[in-house]
């Protein structure tokens, strides 16, 4: 597993975090019998929780008040990650995404079978952000106000944003 950071600077709309985010490339276990199941399982047990599987949105979005992990178990999809000015990444079957509150993500394509797990730390929900003028002193403070989550939901209590987010 390699774990590679990327850094966003606010964008004007989409305000991004001081906190990197972090993709763990070829981090998770698809040779199991239900990949899906045993993601959820090792996030759970790492305090992370209301799981959703899907794909991701395909417009401009944020999240505000939690930060969020996404596991990819099947296909790929490249996602604009940080606003308009961030970066188009491919995220494959295998990899896992650690979005820090703030940080925009947009599904700018995916192969037909791309799925995803999305999770939060337990103890936060997430709210739906787009990047519009009128939310962003409330989004601000929100952002600034959460703490980093007790346990990385790919590399437990060590690595990960143990180290990168400290």
């Amino acid at each position: 597993m390699e774990i590679v950071s990327y850094k966003f600077e606010d964008d004007g709309s989409i305000p991004n975090n001081k906190l990197p985010l972090l993709i763990y490339q070829d981090a998770l276990d698809l040779g199991v019998r239900n990949p899906a199941d045993s993601i959820e399982s090792q996030f759970s047990d790492r305090g992370w929780g209301r799981f959703w599987r899907n794909s991701i949105y395909t417009f401009h979005h944020y999240h505000s008040t939690s930060h969020e992990v996404l596991a990819c178990y099947q296909g790929r999809a490249d996602v604009l990650l940080g606003g308009e000015k961030g970066e188009l990444l491919t995220i494959r079957a295998g990899d896992a995404v650690l979005v820090p509150a703030g940080v925009g993500h947009f599904n700018k394509g995916s192969s037909p079978d791309f799925r995803v797990i999305g999770g939060y730390p337990k103890g936060f929900t997430w709210d739906m952000q787009y990047g519009c003028p009128g939310e962003r002193l409330k989004v601000l403070e929100n952002i600034s106000s959460l703490p980093i989550p007790p346990q990385d939901p790919v590399t437990g209590s060590s690595g990960g944003l143990k180290e990168l987010w400290i």
